[in-house]
């Protein structure tokens, strides 16, 4: 059990929190604040015991890789820096925070993220006061976990609070390095509310006690490469796992050698797919709807042409598997009415489009049902949670994750992720 938030004594003292504000945007305007109004309890909190509070986040990527690389210009990065501004959050943090305390909280913004000008920035607060430090991703090593980046930001606090699950897989200077130093000074790390809810609710899907059990999860996704890891992770601990979205095409072509026309497949990893369906615990779709002449630029643009083809047969030149059919809606259903804890990862198809939406949308109805007859049922974040707000149907599920990678890597791992394993316990 990791220290909470409420374990801390802060009170008139410095805490750097890192939080998850990586927030879709488009110029300074934000599309879905949600992930700033998930951290308002952590802050509140901290604030409540009259805590100096410095916010730490990254925004979007700053390609610092590529430019060492001579693949990107120092103009490119200059760009990517300029449209992943961090200040963009400050409207809707102070409005958040201003309505969860019942009064006017002082919020301020420190374009530097190191050196004199942070330092002073963060001397200047007074408790009850909040520092947003610009996107940490503006400095070449967060990514790497420099240690003298580390030990500065640490330098600044007298305590650390974890509350960004969307990073904690990452071993980054902000959410590893300064409480890995902080640590070592004496000094309190704990996490954050946001943090303890996925903890708790993924850590279901991570060791299901036999009550809880048939236990189904759900993979989307376009690539079996990249899902191969979890797959054999989820196979251990699943009775069932049900494939959708572009890695069924790879596990078709592979059992059935039938012709996937347009569709993603991926030949590398026919043997792996082949060995996953021999569990005996893999189900795949019985029908498929195709496209024609889809736009992936413009996801929502109707098809040329969308067919629904039976069976495990060739597809029609000039297609692509687009989303489940019919069939296989009522066999996933039944499955999931079946399961007692239920994890999804992934849509069934491109749920972007409203022709292609169905498969997606039965996943989600089905999940909703299950939750109401008493299943513990959660979303991995990332496209499915789009998806089920799209519909409607976030409230539905028993958790829904704030992390698409780090809610897949904390079950590949049994629990254990970098940003969460160096957090002191209790």
């Amino acid at each position: 059990m990791k220290k909470l938030v409420t374990d801390l004594k802060v009170e008139g003292k410095t805490v750097l929190v890192r939080v998850d504000f990586n927030v879709p945007h488009k110029g300074s305007t934000i599309t879905d604040d949600n992930r700033i109004h998930a951290a308002i309890p952590t802050i509140a909190e901290l604030l409540k015991k009259n805590a100096k509070v410095v916010l730490l986040s990254h925004l979007g990527k700053v390609d610092w890789k590529k430019l060492k690389k001579g693949e990107k210009t120092q103009a490119d990065i200059d760009a990517q820096m300029k449209k992943n501004d961090l200040s963009i959050v400050l409207p809707a943090l102070k409005g958040y925070l201003d309505k969860a305390l019942g009064k006017d909280v002082k919020v301020s913004f420190s374009k530097a993220t190191h050196g004199d000008e942070l330092k002073a920035a963060v001397a200047a607060l007074k408790p009850g006061d909040v520092l947003v430090m610009q996107n940490t991703r503006y400095e070449a090593g967060e990514e790497k976990n420099d240690p003298a980046l580390a030990k500065e930001w640490a330098s600044l606090a007298d305590a650390f609070v974890m509350d960004a699950f969307g990073s904690a897989h990452r071993a980054h200077a902000s959410t590893y390095g300064i409480p890995s130093v902080l640590k070592e000074e004496g000094k309190e790390t704990a996490v954050g509310f946001l943090m303890e809810k996925e903890i708790k609710g993924l850590g279901r899907c991570v060791e299901p006690k036999e009550d809880e059990r048939p236990y189904v999860a759900i993979l989307g996704g376009s690539k079996v490469s990249t899902k191969i890891e979890v797959i054999d992770s989820l196979l251990k601990k699943c009775d069932k796992i049900l494939i959708g979205g572009g890695m069924t095409y790879t596990f078709k072509k592979a059992l059935y050698g039938i012709d996937v026309a347009n569709s993603l497949c991926e030949p590398d990893q026919f043997d792996y797919a082949r060995k996953c369906f021999a569990s005996g615990k893999i189900v795949l779709s019985v029908d498929t709807v195709l496209a024609k002449g889809l736009d992936f630029d413009n996801l929502d643009k109707k098809a040329e042409d969308i067919k629904l083809l039976d069976g495990n047969v060739d597809f029609p030149a000039g297609y692509e598997g687009a989303d489940i059919g019919p069939k296989t809606r009522e066999l996933y259903a039944s499955i999931i009415a079946s399961a007692k804890t239920i994890f999804w990862n992934g849509p069934m198809g491109i749920f972007e489009n409203p022709d292609l939406q169905e498969g997606t949308k039965a996943v989600c109805k089905a999940c909703a049902e299950a939750t109401e007859r008493g299943a513990f049922t959660v979303i991995g974040g990332g496209d499915s949670a789009a998806a089920a707000k799209q519909f409607g149907y976030t409230d539905k599920f028993s958790h829904v994750s704030t992390g698409g990678g780090a809610s897949l890597e904390l079950i590949q791992y049994d629990g254990h992720l970098p940003g969460i394993d160096v957090i002191e316990d209790k």
